[in-house]
């Protein structure tokens, strides 16, 4: 539902570059049942957003990206419990988008309280996402043991900076990192890792258990030969935008291997419940201390440079957007 009432959202009018996007008035989302609107503070700025303006993802034009938000409940839908009018939270928004704005509504399994005495509104705003893939991705999909070593790929990047933390808390042994040039080493080993490396150095990296890939391209098929017997890769992205890359069912069978894929939109729809205690687990362990999520804050009105920079890959660590009314 809707109202008269008007507010600003950052909208993709028409698939395309960076410069696309266009602030637009809108009407302010009310709460279905199970739902929760919230006053937007901060919105997590990530690459899902830019396959969405890119077309790569099918929405409807004009389309409000935003996966991730932090800000306070406006309003409760009918039936939810547990959340309070004017409560600080985090939220993801993944399904259906809508964070680039001063509202966005989202079901309440996957809005999250934060105190924020040790969790800054900026901060929340970017853990949704990526912190809670992290754990998806290593316990629920990966099913991580203890002691098991764990290689990353993008380690300096936003999720990868939470995969290498995530893998310390559930008790990998070796963790090692892969980053597309020099300058992120540095970058790169203070989320957790033992050791990183530039990505073309892979086949001297050993064998290890789990593999996370969200370049794609070359470095795939690469992952999968890094992969120990009875160890598992996780496909979760292919920011290097290279064609798809097939992997032989025969050289999985023959080698005990397995290939997995994660899409935190697809298990937020189908499983909210889940998302939403993955998100719980990543709000208390950033609030612990136990993550370290750096984050620059840029302007709402400065989405185009968020955009630019995370597509050229400069960036490290997270970049959230400021969008709350002055």
């Amino acid at each position: 539902m809707s109202n008269n009432l008007q507010m600003k959202a950052i909208t993709i009018p028409e698939f395309g570059p960076a410069e696309v996007l266009r602030e637009a008035a809108a009407a302010i989302p009310e709460p279905g049942p199970g739902e929760v609107a919230i006053d937007v503070a901060y919105a997590g700025a990530n690459f899902a957003e830019i396959l969405y303006r890119r077309g790569v993802v099918d929405v409807a034009l004009p389309f409000v990206p935003g996966i991730e938000v932090s800000g306070y409940v406006r309003a409760l839908g009918e039936g939810v419990e547990g959340l309070a009018v004017g409560q600080a939270v985090a939220a993801l928004t993944i399904v259906a988008g809508g964070g680039y704005a001063e509202v966005v509504v989202t079901a309440a399994e996957l809005v999250v309280p934060v105190d924020e005495r040790s969790l800054p509104l900026a901060t929340a705003a970017a853990l949704p996402s990526n912190s809670t893939t992290a754990f998806l991705v290593l316990d629920r999909v990966a099913r991580i043991e203890p002691g098991e070593s764990v290689l990353v790929h993008a380690a300096a990047g936003g999720v990868g900076s939470q995969l290498g933390q995530a893998a310390r808390l559930l008790g990998a042994g070796r963790v090692v990192g892969t980053v597309g040039s020099p300058e992120k080493i540095a970058v790169a080993r203070t989320f957790g890792y033992d050791e990183v490396i530039v990505r073309d150095r892979l086949a001297e990296a050993g064998e290890f258990d789990i593999v996370v890939d969200m370049v794609g391209g070359p470095t795939r098929q690469a992952s999968v030969e890094r992969l120990a017997p009875m160890g598992r890769m996780v496909v979760m992205g292919n920011a290097s935008g290279a064609a798809d890359v097939g992997v032989s069912a025969n050289e999985l069978w023959f080698t005990n291997k397995t290939v997995s894929g994660f899409n935190l939109a697809a298990f937020a729809a189908a499983d909210p419940g889940a998302a939403g205690a993955a998100l719980r687990r990543a709000v208390a362990a950033a609030s612990a201390g136990q993550l370290r999520i750096p984050v620059e804050t840029l302007p709402m009105d400065q989405v185009i440079e968020a955009h630019r920079r995370i597509e050229s890959g400069s960036t490290t660590g997270k970049l959230a957007l400021a969008v709350a009314r002055p």
